[in-house]
């Protein structure tokens, strides 16, 4: 019992320190996914430890290691408890006098047929915008109908895996299929007009996932592309998607002190999207940021749709009351290491990481 004890604060903690190297490599990034799965093991063997009596060297160690590793990842995540200060304010205001808007992420798998589910979903939420990721030509003539009854539809079917649909009712004063760094992988940009006539931007992101034989320079390239035109744009900007990365990481750290924008689940919770199907596996893998102009009204997970992940529910208001705290200023290592990442990437023609998940 003690060498099992042993073995599992050992693992904890390894755990804990691997996503702490500075590589850009899925072996290294794929720790940063299982925070919440390690603070759970390391909180038994603390307790087993305990109880145990701490009568010899190796419990003892044990208990060490695992005290250790679950400081280390309370570090990460205790920022998307209520334990920590709101980073978005919630919205008190007058909703019939103030522009606001609710945003539909799903990402649908494309493997998932259950096209039912869905369009039950988009009829029952009705968002004033929704984003459909991992759709392919079957995903779209099935959504099509429903969709009709949105105000403007862009749609890039594919057969990869990286295929999105972006729908709104709101009018379009801009809007456009963008390719950031790799042909095969896709983004929307558009300028939404909200009720009372303010324009926003809204970008739809689904960058490559990480794998353990590859380097994930892909994905943390264009969620940071994503972050410098977020910066630069003049109008309110919301950014939304599978960024396919966890919200305390690295590159989402990175991206929010680029990029200037708030995340609302800092201090709400966690919003566990992925893995649907695994209730143990689970972690925020989708997400909505946005500028200082919007506050929260609410942020829901919706029931599975057949899909790996939950799809997400956003509602925000347009405010012009400033009331929220900025984002920490980005450091000159972050603008470095970010144009570094950047430029490799644009000199690099590879295929996006996962297009064949959905061949077997």
């Amino acid at each position: 019992m003690a060498t099992l004890l042993f073995c599992l604060a050992l693992v904890c903690l390894l755990a804990s320190l691997v996503p702490l190297l500075p590589f850009g490599h899925g072996i290294v990034r794929s720790f940063d996914f299982g925070r919440l799965q390690a603070i759970a093991v390391s909180s038994l063997v603390i307790l087993a430890t305990i109880i145990a009596g701490l009568n010899s060297g190796i419990l003892i160690a044990a208990l060490s290691m695992a005290a250790i590793a679950l400081l280390i990842q309370l570090v990460f995540v205790i920022r998307f408890t209520p334990l920590w200060p709101v980073q978005t304010r919630g919205f008190d205001g007058d909703r019939q006098n103030t522009p606001t808007v609710s945003v539909l992420a799903c990402n649908i798998k494309q493997g998932n047929h259950d096209y039912q589910s869905v369009i039950e979903l988009i009829r029952q939420r009705k968002p004033d915008i929704a984003v459909f990721m991992e759709t392919d030509e079957n995903w779209a003539k099935a959504l099509r109908p429903c969709l009709s009854e949105f105000h403007e539809t862009i749609e890039q079917p594919q057969e990869d895996s990286y295929g999105m649909i972006f729908a709104s009712r709101l009018p379009l004063r801009e809007g456009q299929v963008r390719f950031l760094l790799n042909e095969e992988v896709p983004s929307v940009s558009c300028i939404v007009e909200l009720p009372g006539g303010r324009d926003i931007r809204v970008i739809a992101l689904h960058p490559e996932p990480p794998l353990p034989n590859r380097d994930t320079l892909g994905r943390d390239a264009e969620i940071l592309v994503a972050a410098e035109i977020a910066r630069d744009e003049p109008l309110p900007v919301i950014v939304t998607g599978d960024l396919n990365d966890v919200a305390w990481s690295r590159t989402t750290r990175r991206f929010l002190r680029i990029s200037g924008l708030l995340d609302p689940r800092q201090g709400r919770g966690m919003f566990n999207s992925f893995d649907a199907r695994y209730w143990f596996l689970r972690w925020p893998l989708d997400h909505i940021f946005h500028s200082r102009d919007f506050e929260l009204i609410s942020i829901e997970r919706q029931e599975f749709v057949g899909s790996d992940h939950f799809p997400m529910f956003y509602r925000l208001a347009l405010t012009d009351r400033d009331r929220n705290d900025p984002p920490p200023s980005p450091s000159g290592n972050d603008i470095a290491e970010a144009e570094e990442a950047i430029k490799v990437e644009k000199n690099r023609d590879r295929p996006p990481a996962g297009t064949d998940w959905e061949e077997a």
